[in-house]
Order: C-alpha cells, then structure tokens, then sequence
C-alpha cells in the first residue's frame, strides 16, 4: 500500500481514467486505509493516486503561491478545532422531577 504524507502533491485517476493534478488534505487514514484529497473533497483509495513529477524534486507547492498555502494550513487548523469541540461526549444525562405523580 503506498503511503502519502500531508500536503504531497500528486495525481488522481478517476474511474473513468481523467487525470487530475491535486494534493494531500490528511494523510493516509489508519482505520480504512483511504487518502483525503482536495479535488472534489474526496476519500480516495492509494491505488488511484500516483506522486506527481514535480514532487521529486523536493520543492513543489500544493498552490500556487505561499501565502494561498498558508492560508488553506490556517483554515484547515480551525475545522480540526470545530470537529474536537463538536465531538464532545455526555456520559450522564440529568433528569429533572417536574412533578410528583401520585
């Protein structure tokens, strides 16, 4: 199984053989093995991914310019945020006696 790091930039290969030039959002997933790419949001398998050329070289940018990249690593931060708080657990919930039934 190949692994990607966050923000590699590569190639998607769609079912019906498109190419499209995109990158990494989160790495390989531990549990189901999928990578979160950026063209359409997607959760794709490995299989379909290849490590663009560019990316060899050690310098290709998923954006054009850095302050885009800096940008999207800001946004990115603040959507991990909102998800933690969103997943906050009740172990106990309290009943309140509104009455007395006779």
């Amino acid at each position: 199984m190949k692994n990607f790091k966050e923000n590699d930039v590569v190639i998607y290969t769609d079912k019906e053989g498109k190419h499209f030039d995109t990158f990494v959002i989160f790495g390989n997933d531990i549990d189901t093995g999928l990578v979160h790419i950026n063209h359409e949001n997607l959760k794709v398998s490995p299989t379909f991914l290849e490590l663009h050329p560019s990316a060899f070289s050690g310098n290709a940018m998923p954006f054009a310019d850095p302050y885009s990249f800096i940008l999207f690593n800001k946004l990115k931060e603040k959507y991990e945020q909102k998800v933690e708080e969103a997943v906050t657990l009740y172990n106990e919930i309290k009943k309140t006696t509104l009455a007395n039934a006779s």
